[in-house]
């Protein structure tokens, strides 16, 4: 037990430096292209699903929630919020850079995503009619906690913090992982996950719909270290969208619509989990 608590506490501390490095580029991008992105979505709605897949692209919460008070406002559609929640990988992109993960497969996961939450987009955009509204001024407030990353503490600062926050929780997995691998078994615990069971999707997408980043840590880690298959990954990270689900439902009155978005993105990313492995 010893031997799991140090090697946890060892490789969280190797990935501190990457991780650092890679939040203080993701905050600069996001701080510069939050606004553009809210606007860019108010201008072109009618491809909505199209703009709000590949920005929902863009790691961390920010984006998911600002998408929450627009839709909740009326601003955009359901399919293009939805896309949104489906391409949003929340810590996904830095944890996988600071282990080194291959550029290329990290590249065809994003863009993956990015296509599955478009094409859904328009599917529920074309069953579902809803109008939109010119937005009011009220919807640029729209930084709805301190995940958000808008509080003016700079990007520095900002970067350390969450460095810290999400190295804790690579912290705490990685060492309830090393324990379960110490007495189950390494062979055992792959063959129960890795098995292409139906029940590990509803599972990994359960997980991924956790409003924390502590989720897509979570999903992540396993895949990295070859617990979980890809399909189960997608599963996992297609309804991770950090806590833009939580605003939604703080914030968008109608509680019927708010759970139909929810079981909605949980479903699809059952469905197309298990289809990618059925496929592969």
């Amino acid at each position: 037990m010893l031997d799991c608590l140090l090697d946890g506490f060892i490789d969280t501390l190797k990935l501190l430096p990457y991780l650092f490095v890679t939040f203080l580029i993701l905050e600069y991008i996001e701080h510069k292209m939050s606004k553009k992105s809210e606007k860019t979505l108010e201008k072109y709605n009618k491809f909505g699903p199209i703009v709000g897949g590949v920005f929902g692209a863009l790691p961390q919460c920010g984006f998911s929630t600002m998408a929450s008070q627009l839709y909740s406002n009326r601003v955009i559609t359901v399919g293009t919020l939805i896309a949104i929640f489906l391409s949003t990988s929340d810590e996904m992109l830095p944890i996988m850079i600071s282990e080194k993960a291959n550029i290329g497969s990290l590249l065809l996961i994003l863009l993956f995503k990015v296509v599955i939450g478009i094409t859904f987009g328009f599917i529920i955009d074309l069953i579902i009619k809803r109008k939109v509204e010119k937005p009011s001024e009220e919807i640029h407030n729209h930084c709805a906690c301190e995940e958000c990353h808008c509080k003016e503490q700079g990007i520095f600062l900002s970067s350390i913090i969450h460095t810290l926050k999400v190295a804790f929780f690579i912290l705490i997995v990685n060492i309830v992982l090393n324990s379960i691998i110490y007495f189950i078994g390494e062979d055992k615990l792959s063959n129960l996950l890795l098995n292409k069971n139906i029940f590990t999707y509803f599972v990994a997408s359960l997980i991924g719909l956790i409003p924390n980043c502590a989720s897509s840590v979570i999903i992540t880690e396993l895949y990295l270290t070859n617990i979980i298959s890809i399909g189960t990954l997608f599963s996992g990270l297609l309804t991770g969208s950090g806590l833009g689900i939580l605003v939604l439902f703080k914030e968008n009155k109608n509680k019927k619509e708010n759970i139909m978005i929810l079981l909605s993105i949980y479903f699809i990313g059952v469905i197309v989990g298990f289809l990618i492995d059925l496929v592969l």
